[in-house]
C-alpha cells in the first residue's frame, strides 16, 4: 500500500506490443517496386515503423505511423519516392461514438508504450457531441511555474478520522467492478496485478472472490451486491475496502445480470448457482429502505472487518445528493457515483441511455451539496461511468470528484474492440469478457497487467503535465475548480485563453 511518508516509485514501463499478428493502425505504409532498399526511411523514422529484412526494407510496425502529416516524413526522404502512406481501410470500422477509432488506437498505443501519442490520433475526446466531449480544459494566462514530474497525484480514501487505516493511493484512479463470469479470470488477474503494481485497488464485482486473486488481497475491493453472489465472511475479512453496490449507472433499477451462456461450472461454483442458468440480481437490496437500514449494512462490514473502509456505489438519480449525504451519516468512507455512460456491451442500451443522470451533471450537484452541509472534507467522492482518458479525469475532478474508477479503459488496454458482444459466452473474440476456456487462453495475465500499468503511466504523465500547466502542485487542488473548464454550448465568443 502506498504511503505518503515514503516517495512513490512508479512501476516500470515495458513495451508490450499487441498479442496478435496484425495490429490495428490508422495508416498503412506501402512500397512500390521502385524501392531500392536504401534504408533512408529507417533512419528518418524514429517510431520504428520500418526495418531491414535481408535485402529488403519492410514496415512491420506501420500501425505506429503518424500518417501524411508526420514531421519525420520517411516518404519524403526516400530517394526513389517509393513510399506511399494510405489510411487503413479497417480504421473507420472500429469503435463507436464514445470510443472512436482514434480513442481506441491511442489507448492501445499508451498501453503498449506508456506514452501519450505524439500526433496523428485524437486521444483527448470522443465523437459523442456531448458529455465530456463538450467540455474544454482552460488554462490560465499566467500561473506559477510547476515542474510536471513533481506534481502530487495521490488522494486519500479515508477522511472520517474514525481510527481506521489512513489509506492513500498514488494516482486518483482505481479499477471498477468486473465480476468473475462477466470477464475472464485472466482479465481479472491482469487488473489486480496492475493495481498492486500501482499501489491502488481493483474491484471484484459481484461474482465472488476466486482463489487466484488472494495474493493481491491488499489491493482488492470486494463487492457486495443485491444478489449476494459469492459473499462470504472470510473474503470480507481479507480486504482493505468493501463496496456495497446499490445500483450502477449502466442499468439502474435493473440489478446485475449474467446470461446462462457464461455460467460455466467454475462460475456456478463461485456463485453457488446452476450451470447454464442466467443469474439476475434483484433491485434493490430488499433489506434497505432507509438510511437506518443502510447504516446497519455498513456496521455489519465494520464489525466483520475492523480495518476495512466502506464504499457505497450508487447510480445518479435526481436525488443523488441526498443519497450521498445519507451514506456519509451512515458511516461510509467513499461515495462512488456511477453515471449513465458506463457499462460494458452487456448493459442494455435502453437503460444506460435513458435512466441515470450523466456523471458530469451528478458530480457537481453532490459536491456542492456536501460543501453546503459542511462535510465535503469528510467524504471521498469517486466518479465513474464514461471516464476514458486523462482529460476526462481532469474534467470530472474539476467538477467536484476526488478521483475516478475505470472499467472500459482497462478493457481497451487489453485490446477490447468495443464489439458489444460481452453478454455472450463466446462473443468476445479478444478473450476478455468471456468464460470460454479456449478464448480465455488467448490472453496472458502478465501481458494484460503490463498493458494496464503502461496505460496509467501515460495517464499520470498527462495529468501531471495538465496540472503543472494550470499552476497546481497537487491533484487535490483541482477538486471543484470549475474555472478551469468551459462548455462548448455556453461559449458565446471564442475563449481568450489556452484551451485543450
Amino acid at each position: 500500500m502506498y504511503s505518503s511518508d515514503k516517495p512513490f516509485i512508479p512501476p516500470q514501463v515495458r513495451e508490450t506490443p499487441t498479442r496478435f499478428r496484425n495490429a490495428f493502425g490508422k495508416y498503412r505504409v506501402h512500397r512500390t517496386d521502385a524501392c531500392n532498399a536504401s534504408g533512408q526511411c529507417i533512419s528518418a523514422c524514429k517510431l520504428g515503423v520500418n526495418k531491414k529484412a535481408g535485402s529488403r526494407v519492410v514496415s512491420p510496425n506501420d500501425y505506429r505511423c503518424l500518417g501524411p502529416e508526420c514531421p519525420m516524413a520517411c516518404f519524403d526522404t526516400c530517394p526513389q519516392k517509393a513510399i506511399v502512406i494510405r489510411k487503413d481501410p479497417n480504421f473507420d470500422t472500429l469503435g463507436d461514438y464514445r470510443w472512436t477509432p482514434d480513442l481506441l488506437l491511442s489507448t492501445y498505443y499508451m498501453a503498449e508504450t506508456g506514452k501519450i501519442p505524439d500526433s496523428g490520433l485524437e486521444y483527448r475526446t470522443g465523437g459523442t457531441g456531448g458529455g465530456f466531449d463538450k467540455l474544454r480544459i482552460v488554462f490560465p494566462k499566467t500561473s506559477k511555474k510547476i515542474i510536471p514530474g513533481e506534481v502530487d497525484t495521490s488522494i486519500r480514501l479515508n477522511r472520517l478520522d474514525d481510527g481506521r487505516p489512513e489509506v492513500e493511493i498514488p494516482i486518483p484512479v482505481y479499477g471498477g467492478g468486473m465480476s468473475f463470469g462477466s470477464v475472464s479470470i485472466s482479465a481479472m488477474l491482469g487488473r489486480m496485478r496492475a493495481a498492486a503494481a500501482w499501489g491502488t485497488f481493483a474491484c471484484t464485482g459481484e461474482g465472488g472472490y476466486p482463489d487466484e486473486i488472494k495474493p493481491y488481497d491488499d489491493h482488492v475491493i470486494t463487492q457486495i451486491a443485491t444478489g449476494l453472489f459469492g459473499v462470504r465472511e472470510e473474503t470480507i475479512q481479507r480486504v482493505r475496502i468493501v463496496e456495497f453496490k446499490y445500483a450502477q449507472g449502466a442499468k439502474p433499477g435493473l440489478g446485475g445480470h449474467l446470461l446462462g451462456d457464461k455460467v460455466t461450472p467454475a462460475v456456478a461454483r463461485m456463485r453457488e448457482a446452476v450451470v447454464g442458468s442466467s443469474l439476475f440480481s434483484p433491485f434493490p437490496f430488499h433489506s434497505v429502505y432507509s438510511v437506518e437500514d443502510h447504516k446497519k449494512h455498513i456496521d455489519w462490514i465494520k464489525t466483520t472487518n475492523r480495518r476495512a473502509l466502506v464504499s457505497v456505489k450508487v447510480s445518479t438519480p435526481t436525488d443523488v445528493d441526498m443519497v450521498a449525504v445519507g451514506s456519509y451519516y451512515a458511516g461510509a468512507h467513499i461515495v462512488h457515483l456511477d453515471g449513465s455512460y458506463g457499462g460494458t456491451g452487456a448493459a442494455p442500451d435502453i437503460a444506460k441511455k435513458n435512466i441515470a443522470m450523466p456523471i458530469e451533471y451528478a458530480v457537481p450537484i453532490v459536491h456542492r451539496f456536501l460543501v453546503a452541509e459542511g462535510i465535503r472534507d469528510k467524504v471521498t467522492l469517486i466518479a465513474s461511468g464514461g471516464v476514458r482518458t486523462p482529460h476526462d479525469l481532469i474534467k470530472i475532478i474539476a467538477l467536484g470528484a476526488d478521483g475516478v474508477v475505470t472499467g472500459t479503459a482497462d478493457m481497451v488496454a487489453m485490446e477490447c474492440l468495443r464489439c458489444h458482444n460481452c453478454e455472450s459466452g463466446r462473443g468476445c473474440a479478444r478473450g476478455i469478457a468471456t468464460t470460454d476456456t479456449e478464448l480465455v487462453n488467448l490472453m496472458e495475465i502478465e501481458w494484460a497487467a503490463q498493458r494496464i500499468i503502461n496505460l496509467f503511466t501515460a495517464w499520470r504523465t498527462e495529468i501531471q503535465r495538465i496540472l503543472a500547466k494550470m499552476g497546481l502542485s497537487s491533484v487535490r487542488e483541482l477538486v471543484g475548480r470549475t474555472e478551469f473548464l468551459a462548455h462548448d454550448d455556453y461559449q458565446t465568443a471564442p475563449l481568450d485563453a489556452d484551451v485543450e
